[in-house]
């Protein structure tokens, strides 16, 4: 499950928040503790609870003393928001630059953008 690319704590954020914004999670949801998380996939328990307290400080899990961990109520919005925003800079904007360095007119991406639209229907 984890690679090279980032920190593992920082990839048991984003796996948390990945089931969060498909759905596997869900709202008011409890979560593994970070014991059960780090003993599932084997790693060091304070990693765990790394990447549990990035997500408790980013308001996306809350603690209930006593039980465990849960995922907030507007945990999902959040995240959609985040990701919304981070695609239109990461994604969109650079594609709109580079189709206006290589002549291609915007209506013209949006018809395939359309097109493919359609054949995902």
């Amino acid at each position: 499950m984890f690679d090279e690319r980032s920190p593992i704590y920082q990839q048991i954020a984003d796996g948390i928040k990945n089931d969060i914004v498909s759905g596997v999670l869900k709202e008011e949801e409890q979560v593994m503790s970070t014991n059960q998380y780090a003993a599932f996939y084997r790693i060091n328990p304070a990693t765990a609870a790394k990447g549990f307290q990035l997500l408790t400080e980013e308001g996306i899990l809350y603690k209930k003393r006593g039980i465990g961990m849960f995922v907030s109520p507007d945990a999902r919005d959040k995240l959609l928001q985040v990701r919304r925003e981070r695609f239109f800079e990461e994604v969109v904007n650079p594609m709109v630059e580079e189709a206006d360095r290589i002549g291609v007119p915007i209506a013209e991406v949006m018809k395939h953008i359309e097109k493919r639209g359609e054949s995902r229907s």
